[in-house]
């Protein structure tokens, strides 16, 4: 009985040793160092690289959500989707305001078309006052309230991240989006408008420009269908709207 509590205590102790192993200045700069040196990998694409260095500083730093954050994207870099979630929600289980984090939980929900889950993750995002870049996560919710069919919240949520800075390199992609949500609500005079306004920002959004010349045929202009779909064959051949587009193109 002494030799199993004797145990049981040296196991405690070797615990708390670990713990305060790793609670020392020294680990927290190896920390920061591995860190460092893991993000800049993941900017780099290096995923694998990446992966080594904050695998290593979170062997200094166990409980640091920024660590775990980023092990989450490295880990998703990778396609280790399980992985990645499991770092993603220790990150924002260790920092509740976590926006990054919480906005990363929600794409991956949406991935596998969890659409009210991934709204959830979002709307903790944009709680913080203090998040940066709420644009992407205002977009992210919108492509989910359109899948849900909520075309009013979609399109509110669209049209907020318009108003957000930094989003200029994601106008084009939310103008469409916008576009879709008209037609959704049978309003094809502001479907058109902010599809125009999508290819005139990216003439290369060859989604956009097929659902543009659908919109022209709904108003009999022909002339302008038919330089839509044959933007579409131009930009993408192969795809399902491109061989859409060549029947269209065939029938016109």
């Amino acid at each position: 009985m002494k030799l199993k509590i004797f145990i049981v205590i040296s196991t405690l102790l070797c615990q708390l040793f670990f713990v305060s192993c790793t609670n020392t200045p020294w680990h927290r700069d190896q920390a920061d160092i591995a860190l460092s040196k893991g993000v800049a990998l993941i900017q780099a694409g290096h995923y694998i690289g990446a992966l080594k260095e904050l695998l290593e500083a979170d062997k200094n730093a166990p409980d640091d959500p920024e660590i775990n954050y980023y092990l989450g994207v490295a880990y998703l870099g990778r396609g280790l989707k399980d992985l990645a979630m499991e770092r993603f929600q220790k990150a924002v289980s260790l920092k509740a305001d976590y926006s990054e984090a919480h906005n990363y939980i929600g794409t991956m929900y949406m991935d596998t078309g969890q659409w009210q889950k991934a709204i959830d993750s979002f709307d903790k995002a944009l709680k913080n006052y203090l998040y940066a870049t709420p644009g992407f996560a205002l977009y992210n919710s919108g492509w989910a309230y359109y899948n849900l069919q909520n075309y009013d919240m979609a399109l509110s949520r669209y049209q907020q991240a318009l108003r957000e800075g930094r989003m200029d390199a994601w106008q084009p992609q939310i103008e469409k989006n916008i576009g879709l949500v008209y037609i959704q609500k049978s309003d094809y005079v502001l479907a058109k408008e902010h599809l125009e306004k999508a290819v005139s920002l990216n003439p290369s959004l060859f989604d956009a420009h097929f659902y543009l010349g659908e919109i022209y045929l709904k108003i009999h202009d022909k002339a302008s269908a038919r330089k839509s779909f044959q933007q579409v064959m131009k930009l993408a051949p192969q795809s399902p709207l491109g061989q859409k587009s060549r029947e269209y193109l065939q029938s016109l």
